[in-house]
């Protein structure tokens, strides 16, 4: 058996028990017969039924949509601007959306506009760094990354003087969403649907992503389009992260570092990373978002905070490794 097909099958593994993990641990611990009588509809535990079906499975498969939508956006990245420390954040798309829902919160709307705002402010920082990149001259990586990099720290600063400004009642809600927060995750399917066509689109052009990583000429002479493949990955990455910066705020660290973990395991052939990505993102956020409900129950601590210290330890441990 090759290491790629072992490393697939443990991340198919994975998915379920990290659903499972989710959906039996926490304040109130569910069996696991409990929980499969539940899930089929049939428990008699109606206290079990209404925290799975209305509590739980949302959120958790919330969690693993925007954890696959993180680590696959993060592999797009990496690949477009060459730079092993892109990740979904670095073109300032989540500030945009930070900068949206913030202000939403700041004048009272719902969650649902809030969400809604996080998406628009997304696309527009989206266009932004798109327009200004190419604008009176040759887009280049470098300059994509240079033009995101200044854009999200004009929206950092717009982040700053919300938070300086807004109600203390207001601030704690504005952080935990700034760190990244699922706590209001309730309806994972578009989210789901994002990852699944984003996944198939980004699968179509694995090849070609393979033949970029050895550079645009050769990729060119090889029978790719280097210039159409590189505004592919842009749109689809943004949106990506867009939809998942919309569910569950700014969640760090996963679309930075998911995608190296499997590179150190098993390379870069885009065939075996993309989807990989998608299953071990997912999983890793679910663990962590179930670990940041239940650790200090009834308080709830944002699942970014736990992302870093799951992930650091491991990361470094495989990079030590590698080398």
């Amino acid at each position: 058996m090759s290491h790629r097909l072992l490393t697939m099958l443990i991340l198919l593994a994975l998915a379920p028990l990290a659903l499972w993990f989710a959906l039996s641990h926490g304040s109130l611990n569910i069996s696991a017969q409990e929980l499969w009588l539940a899930l089929r509809g049939n428990s008699d535990n109606a206290m079990s039924y209404m925290v799975i079906h209305e509590l739980r499975l949302p959120r958790a498969l919330s969690a693993f949509a925007v954890g696959g939508l993180l680590a696959l956006s993060g592999a797009l990245l990496q690949v477009l601007l060459r730079n092993p420390l892109a990740d979904p954040y670095v073109l300032g798309i989540s500030g945009g959306a930070a900068v949206a829902a913030l202000l939403s919160m700041l004048g009272g709307l719902g969650i649902g506009w809030v969400r809604g705002n996080a998406f628009l402010g997304a696309l527009l920082s989206m266009l932004i760094v798109f327009g200004l990149s190419r604008l009176g001259s040759v887009w280049t990586q470098n300059r994509l990354l240079l033009t995101g990099v200044v854009v999200a720290a004009g929206w950092g600063a717009l982040i700053s003087l919300i938070l300086a400004l807004a109600p203390v009642a207001q601030v704690q809600g504005m952080l935990f969403w700034l760190i990244g927060d699922l706590s209001y995750a309730t309806q994972p399917a578009m989210a789901l649907l994002a990852l699944l066509a984003g996944l198939a689109v980004s699968l179509w052009f694995a090849r070609a992503l393979n033949l970029l990583l050895r550079g645009e000429n050769t990729a060119a002479a090889l029978g790719a389009n280097p210039a159409r493949l590189r505004y592919i990955i842009y749109l689809v990455a943004s949106l990506l992260t867009a939809m998942a910066v919309t569910l569950a705020g700014s969640v760090g660290f996963v679309g930075l570092v998911i995608p190296h973990i499997l590179r150190l395991v098993a390379g870069s052939d885009h065939r075996f990373l993309l989807p990989a990505c998608v299953l071990l993102g997912g999983g890793f956020l679910t663990i962590a978002d179930t670990i940041a409900r239940s650790w200090v129950a009834p308080v709830q601590l944002p699942v970014g905070v736990i992302t870093a210290l799951l992930g650091v330890p491991a990361f470094l441990f495989l990079l030590i490794r590698s080398r």
